[in-house]
């Protein structure tokens, strides 16, 4: 019987670097999410009521604590499978072929599809609250204008400062770059360096729009659905959402370690999902153009 090689081990530090270099949706992840088990996750908030006025007679104003959970279940669980024959494999060079496989399932489908997921779940999960969503046409003259008047509406809602991301399309990254009043900065070399990494403090994520669509069809990977519309926009604060993978599955099962046949048999599952926590939804606004 032969063995199985887990290459989610094996390759752990290049899927972790690479998620962090590609997966534009990875600042969002929620760490610490408790699991109720099965399908259902929680995650406990307090409320606690105000001040009262002082008593020189002695005593306290004894308040109210109460507790509740935000809990959701589970919808996005996905797997494939590959084979592989023996005879297109080398088998002193298993590792470079489960590498192979990996990396390009990765880059070509499994990571556009957590974004694409993550970025559509948003906005239908934005829109089901009654949040924030415009459809402004944005062009060079008003798109400052619109990130400031985002910008004002989380700072009304005492959303933190700190953290906060831009999510943009290339098309509105290039508006940004035109702009009005956006500085340009020539380095020492007389290079012009254009790259917008920060506005106003806050991290600018440029998404390829066929990740930023408000809905898709994920029967046979991911489509967008008909009639789905471009999100160019999205302010928010990570803390606005809880967004993990609870599960992930990576295997090359070698010859005689299974029953499928004389061959490699690559494995890849991801099981995870992204919520809008009620309570904050006022973190998030949304431009569809």
């Amino acid at each position: 019987m032969g063995n199985n090689v887990n290459y989610a081990e094996v390759f752990g530090v290049e899927l972790a670097q690479k998620y962090r270099r590609e997966l534009l949706s990875g600042d969002l992840t929620t760490e610490g999410v408790n699991y109720m088990g099965g399908k259902t996750i929680r995650m406990p908030f307090l409320s606690l009521q105000g001040f009262a006025d002082h008593s020189r007679n002695g005593g306290f104003n004894r308040r109210n604590i109460e507790s509740d959970f935000f809990v959701k279940t589970l919808e996005h669980d996905r797997n494939v499978e590959f084979f592989v024959d023996t005879m297109d494999v080398d088998e002193t060079n298993q590792a470079v072929a489960a590498a192979n496989i990996t990396n390009t399932f990765d880059t070509e489908f499994a990571i556009p599809e957590t974004d694409a997921y993550r970025f559509s779940k948003l906005f239908q999960e934005v829109e089901r609250l009654g949040g924030h969503i415009d459809s402004i046409d944005m062009v060079e003259d008003n798109v400052i204008d619109v990130f400031d008047n985002y910008m004002l509406l989380l700072d009304e809602a005492e959303v933190p400062v700190e953290g906060r991301l831009l999510y943009v399309t290339p098309r509105v990254m290039m508006m940004l770059k035109r702009a009005a009043g956006t500085q340009r900065f020539a380095e020492f070399n007389n290079e012009l360096d254009r790259t917008i990494r920060m506005v106003d403090g806050v991290k600018v994520v440029v998404v390829p729009e066929s990740r930023m669509k408000t809905a898709y069809d994920f029967t046979d990977g991911f489509v967008p659905e008909a009639g789905a519309r471009v999100m160019d926009m999205v302010l928010i604060h990570p803390k606005t959402v809880v967004a993990f993978n609870k599960h992930s599955y990576v295997k090359l099962w070698a010859p005689g370690s299974h029953t499928v046949g004389d061959g490699y048999l690559y494995q890849n599952r991801q099981y995870g999902d992204l919520f809008v926590v009620e309570s904050r939804v006022n973190g998030v606004c949304i431009n569809v153009g």
